[in-house]
């Protein structure tokens, strides 16, 4: 018996070309979405070629990322919230990251389970997927995956970071607005004060507002917001209040979405300028060092240096400044 991963439509999907795969994806055909998130998301090498294809097809869908601590019950904020799109007609693509497996590399899938009411929903998409040891609270190819469910006709793309704290400042780099969800009783009252969360924050939400110290938290993210002295004309970061397993402040939270997307389209046209030049310099850093180490250097050879660093006889600009000439004076490539 074939496993199903061995089928042989299976077999004939790993050897379609790449320009079918675009197409259906195009098409916004599931199964060719899924394919194309799985590419990219194993850093497939034809990932590369496959985004060429669809980029042109992308920017036409809203990115709406939601982040906090673990705990914060964000995946059923981001169900009721992938409920209340839904009413309105629009398409939604969830991509939630989770933490990685330690046996099996893929993302532990708990929270998924939370979104179980729109697997029957043809216009709901949702791909997990495993950080696989990168910080920040997204996967290095979250950016790349929200591309494919832009192009494939998504019209909502809601990305929900892993829960790592104080340092999910990379969903700003890659949502059109920013969600920061709190919750009382965790000590999120003195979280709030941390100045990433409070510069990454373009909605906050006190879920489980049902809780003792619900209120107190509103006021001590208020007290804070008061510090920053908001122009008339600057969107000042709201706080909602809401239950997400029954539903409460969930429309308002739409609302605010929709007064935030209409808010200032200068900003959001810059917001996604920064987005494209981040990706820019994190993709030629990647390519630079895999030319470095492929391509440059003998094989063992950047150990040595980084060797060299942790012994002392060497500092670590210096090495970088001899490993920048050497790739900048490799005439001649070296044999891989």
């Amino acid at each position: 018996i074939m496993t199903p991963a061995a089928t042989p439509a299976a077999l004939r999907a790993r050897e379609r070309p790449v320009e079918e795969l675009a197409e259906r994806v195009l098409a916004g055909d599931p199964r060719a979405i899924a394919r194309a998130i799985s590419l990219i998301d194993d850093e497939d090498a034809r990932a590369a070629a496959l985004i060429a294809d669809l980029f042109a097809h992308t920017g036409r869908a809203y990115l709406i990322g939601v982040t906090g601590p673990p705990g914060a019950g964000k995946s059923t904020l981001v169900d009721r919230l992938t409920a209340a799109i839904r009413r309105s007609g629009r398409s939604v693509g969830i991509l939630a990251v989770d933490p990685t497996s330690p046996f099996t590399g893929g993302a532990v899938l708990g929270d998924r389970l939370r979104m179980t009411a729109h697997a029957a929903d043809a216009g709901v998409f949702i791909r997990s997927m495993a950080t696989r040891g990168h910080l920040g609270g997204l996967s290095r190819s979250t950016s790349d995956a929200a591309l494919v469910l832009d192009a494939a006709g998504k019209d909502v793309i809601i990305i929900e970071t892993v829960g790592v704290g104080q340092d999910e400042v990379d969903i700003i780099r890659t949502a059109d607005v920013s969600i920061v969800t709190l919750v009382p009783g965790t000590g999120d009252d003195v979280q709030a004060l941390k100045a990433g969360i409070m510069e990454i924050a373009d909605i906050f939400v006190v879920n489980k507002a049902d809780r003792e110290g619900a209120d107190r938290l509103v006021s001590a993210v208020e007290a804070n917001l008061a510090l920053h002295g908001y122009g008339a004309d600057e969107w000042r970061p709201p706080i909602i209040k809401t239950v997400a397993t029954t539903g409460d402040g969930v429309d308002e939270l739409e609302a605010t979405i929709g007064r935030f997307m209409t808010h200032g389209s200068t900003r959001h046209a810059a917001r996604r300028r920064n987005r494209g030049a981040y990706r820019l310099r994190e993709l030629v850093t990647q390519r630079f060092m895999h030319h470095l180490e492929q391509r440059v250097l003998a094989p063992g050879e950047f150990e040595a240096i980084v060797d060299r660093v942790a012994a002392r006889s060497i500092d670590p600009y210096s090495a970088a400044d001899e490993l920048l000439a050497r790739a900048l004076g490799s005439g001649a490539r070296r044999d891989s």
